[in-house]
């Protein structure tokens, strides 16, 4: 039993790993802001168009942020959803026919 502990948390591990060094992109108003993250949901940066920036007053940035900064969180939780239904299937594949599937 401790054994299986020790090879889900090793998984884990690498999963989180894996996720790090995944990169993912929100967008907003057509790509003028874009907001990169990894899959672990950590924001890496925003770039603003400064053209966009010039003109943009403060309200509208701020929903624009949000917007671009939510698409990215999304992106990044399909993908650790899909990691970590890759690594349950990896480590519990054989007992699938067990509860129907």
């Amino acid at each position: 039993m401790f054994d299986k502990i020790m090879e889900a948390q090793q998984k884990a591990g690498e999963i989180k790993k894996r996720l790090d060094a995944i990169t993912v992109t929100g967008t907003a108003e057509g790509g003028k802001i874009t907001v990169t993250a990894n899959a672990n949901k950590l924001v890496q940066s925003v770039v603003i168009d400064e053209a966009f920036l010039k003109d943009a007053d403060r309200e509208e940035l701020e929903e624009l942020l949000v917007v671009a900064i939510n698409k990215a969180l999304q992106q990044a939780d399909n993908v650790s959803q899909s990691e970590m239904a890759a690594a349950t299937k990896d480590m519990f594949g054989g007992l699938g026919g067990m509860f129907g599937k």
